[in-house]
């Protein structure tokens, strides 16, 4: 784990007992978060995940912006409960009030997309049905798909493709 995070994680609760005058619970951190998002607070938990990949890529505004947008769902959430939106006005007040930052929703990182393997079946139309590994290895367990138009039972041909 990141020294930096962890640290950054520290600054934003003590910037927000501050502003508030009150203490907060500190959270789970972990580094466990795969794909497009950036950072995920689990409000019942009071815990933190975040995207190794996109923080080794963008740390900078990372630590500045997406630390921040986390911990501040932590801190609504404790502040004003459940029945707050996501992204409201209790959550824009703690970016814009605590933080001095602005209340952006999503990141703007650049996101590699994994590429997939697809296993190709085929019916008696003229294209393949492209289907993903999970849908594959059911059809090596025995399950059977249809094609929706023709209704022939889609075989695998043997072909992959890698997209």
């Amino acid at each position: 784990m990141p020294e930096q995070l962890l640290a950054r994680v520290e600054a934003c609760y003590q910037q927000a007992e501050d502003f508030f005058k009150r203490r907060f619970p500190r959270p789970e951190v972990s580094f466990r978060l795969r794909g497009q998002k950036a950072g995920v607070a689990h409000l019942d938990e009071n815990k933190l995940r975040f995207n190794p990949q996109l923080y080794r890529e963008n740390r900078e505004d990372f630590l500045r912006q997406t630390v921040a947008h986390e911990v501040a769902h932590l801190i609504a959430h404790q502040l004003f409960g459940h029945t707050i939106q996501p992204h409201g006005e209790e959550w824009q007040l703690i970016m814009r009030g605590v933080y001095e930052l602005p209340p952006n929703r999503c990141h703007s990182y650049e996101v590699q997309r994994r590429r997939v393997t697809r296993y190709l079946y085929r019916c008696a139309c003229p294209e393949p049905h492209p289907f993903s590994s999970q849908r594959h290895a059911l059809v090596a367990r025995g399950r059977r798909y249809y094609c929706r138009r023709c209704r022939v039972t889609l075989v695998f041909t043997g072909e992959q493709h890698r997209g």
